[in-house]
């Protein structure tokens, strides 16, 4: 009996090892011509001094499990529980000139939340990527995005779009998620000359993911991180209350008890983390919203809580795709426009379209590199104000603008009153907030001098917020200008 039972361990340690050196293996990556399936923009990235490679990448990925329930304060413990055969897709932009790249790559977990893979701080915070020479890579982690599944809108995956390019791709499920995430991140790694960064040689790797992905990667920062160490830093975005389950089931369509609705970061972070936050986050809308998961800023955790934002806005959807860097002003404010369409469905209010998101984002990430580089911390922030109801709302100053929180000049300064709230009817209008442009009378009661009065109190606000070093130095002429073509005409 003794001697059968030795060798059922025998055989069950034998197994483990063998899941836990599936961690360890690297998956084959093969180059595929022509070009990616991916919404970037309507601009030519290689105008931007970008080269872009798509890459299918092949291997087995294991699955976790956590031996005790997920608590709400993020310490938890993850232990491999099986692996699967896996074929995704990478998309890597990077610097056609070496000598531009600052030697950081960022790592995004594409959003599937629409129904197709969606490069969202790739929309956000391409302008601060290119000036800055970060290369950039795009991950296919989840199903949705290359088979189809649960979304917000209609089926866009990859199969589904381009059926004879992605064919051969397979994903068995989010539960693998997580590690096809780490492993992608691995490959960044790899000496240069001789991996997916072409010449490049990566210092730094940093992970990005906003939305559903926000909430995979909070799951990823409390479960496997600690365990596979493989990123440099984390720029967790528009996340709500919770975060994705272990086990692979959707946070779109499933059942809301499925996932864990109160988690926190947890407190031994191992790397720098920034997660900036909107008000549409804050508060929720159909979820529960992040104040049930705020903490303290510590060592290795920054909050950056953004009034006057919605978790989507217009500048994702008008704004970014047009965004080189050397548009017209007067394009990208066109582009700007409040409006009460959004994706061809008339919404109560026009959806939130002030630049701030954008811009703050764009420090965010400079922000978390400098500290991941230098060492030196991002800088802190207030949070926004809420009342102490239950559930709690926004609390609002004259103007109906929330109080607290990152400062910026287009809620101390405002044109219009913006908010994350304001439209509901459905999930998609709420996440798009709210604008409410002043009328003559308002504008006239704000800035008695009128418009150099308006641009003279921006300019103001806005150097305050680059001094905070909340806003880049490098937008301040942009914004500037901005604000200048933005402003209501006046009869």
């Amino acid at each position: 009996m003794l001697k059968f039972l030795c060798a059922i361990t025998g055989v069950l340690l034998a197994a483990a090892l063998t899941i836990d050196t599936a961690e360890a293996k690297s998956p084959e990556v093969a180059p595929i011509e022509g070009v990616p399936t991916l919404m970037t923009g309507t601009y030519d990235v290689a105008k931007l001094g970008y080269t872009t490679n798509e890459y299918f990448v092949s291997g087995v990925a294991n699955s976790y499990s956590a031996p005790q329930p997920l608590a709400s304060d993020g310490r938890w413990t993850a232990r491999v529980s099986g692996t699967a055969p896996y074929r995704t897709r990478i998309v890597v932009m990077r610097p056609t000139d070496p000598g531009k790249f600052n030697g950081t790559v960022i790592v995004e977990w594409l959003n599937v939340s629409g129904g197709l893979d969606a490069p969202a701080d790739w929309f956000m915070a391409h302008r601060e990527f290119v000036r800055s020479g970060f290369a950039y890579v795009a991950v296919s982690a989840q199903k949705v995005g290359i088979e189809g599944g649960a979304s917000l809108g209609a089926d866009m995956s990859l199969k589904k779009l381009n059926p004879t390019r992605y064919q051969s791709l397979s994903h068995p499920g989010d539960a693998f998620a997580f590690d096809i995430f780490s492993q992608a991140g691995r490959l960044v790694q790899r000496a240069g000359g001789k991996g997916i960064l072409g010449p490049l040689i990566a210092k730094n790797v940093i992970a990005a993911g906003e939305s559903q992905s926000a909430h995979f990667l909070t799951t990823y920062v409390n479960a496997v991180d600690p365990k596979v160490k493989v990123y440099d830093g984390f720029l967790i975005h528009s996340r709500f209350g919770g975060s994705a389950p272990l086990d692979g089931s959707s946070i779109i369509g499933g059942p809301i008890s499925s996932y864990p609705q109160l988690v926190k970061f947890r407190p031994d972070l191992r790397v720098p983390l920034i997660t900036v936050i909107t008000e549409t986050d804050l508060v929720g809308t159909g979820r529960q919203g992040f104040y049930v998961a705020r903490q303290p800023d510590a060592k290795n955790l920054r909050t950056w809580e953004i009034p006057g934002t919605a978790h989507a806005d217009t500048y994702m959807l008008q704004v970014a795709p047009i965004d080189t860097g050397s548009a017209p002003i007067e394009a990208l404010a066109a582009a700007y426009k409040p409006s009460d369409n959004l994706m061809g469905m008339k919404v109560a209010k026009p959806i939130n379209s002030a630049p701030q998101h954008h811009y703050v984002v764009q420090a965010a990430f400079a922000a978390l590199n400098r500290w991941v580089v230098t060492g030196k911390p991002a800088p802190a922030a207030q949070p926004i104000k809420l009342t102490s109801d239950a559930p709690p709302a926004l609390v609002l100053d004259a103007g109906g603008h929330a109080q607290g929180g990152i400062r910026t000049p287009w809620v101390d300064v405002p044109a219009m009153r913006l908010s994350g709230t304001g439209n509901g009817g459905n999930i998609m209008a709420a996440l798009f907030g709210s604008s409410e442009p002043f009328d003559v009378q308002t504008l006239a009661g704000l800035y008695p001098g009128g418009k150099p009065e308006y641009l003279s109190r921006f300019k103001l606000s806005l150097d305050a917020a680059i001094d905070k070093e909340f806003l880049l130095p490098a937008d301040r002429e942009e914004i500037l200008q901005l604000a200048d073509a933005m402003y209501p005409a006046l009869p």
